[in-house]
């Protein structure tokens, strides 16, 4: 059974930083595509960042420049670097992994397995 629990979530003033890790535990092939999703009350979960299986990476708009995803294959690790937060980062962050390539629109539908969430809060 594949696990994934993210860690690092908290809360920040603006500006402020934040690394959330993913730990994929049972038998999973690191190189699958893993991303980042968030999700705030009443509204659709979204992509925020993935790295597919041959590396490509993808960043949704409103997180470029600030965010960086990076994945540690040998760990079965994922990780996303969150730099000026803002308050409209503020959200509910899952992490997923597929069973091996992912599109690139960000469709939940490439996915297979989710993590229980960890909150990012940022304030004004």
């Amino acid at each position: 059974q594949v696990q994934l629990v993210e860690v690092g979530g908290g809360s920040v003033q603006t500006g402020g930083s934040l690394r959330l890790s993913c730990v994929v535990s049972g038998y999973f092939d690191g190189r699958n595509c893993m991303g980042w999703f968030r999700q705030t009350p009443g509204k659709e979960r979204e992509g925020v960042a993935q790295i597919n299986r041959d590396g490509a990476i993808t960043y949704a708009d409103s997180v470029k420049e600030r965010f960086t995803i990076s994945k540690d294959n040998a760990k079965n690790t994922l990780f996303l670097q969150m730099n000026k937060l803002i308050p409209e980062d503020t959200a509910m962050y899952y992490c997923a992994a597929s069973l091996g390539y992912c599109y690139s629109s960000f469709s939940l539908d490439g996915y297979r397995y989710w993590g229980q969430g960890t909150q990012v809060t940022v304030s004004s």
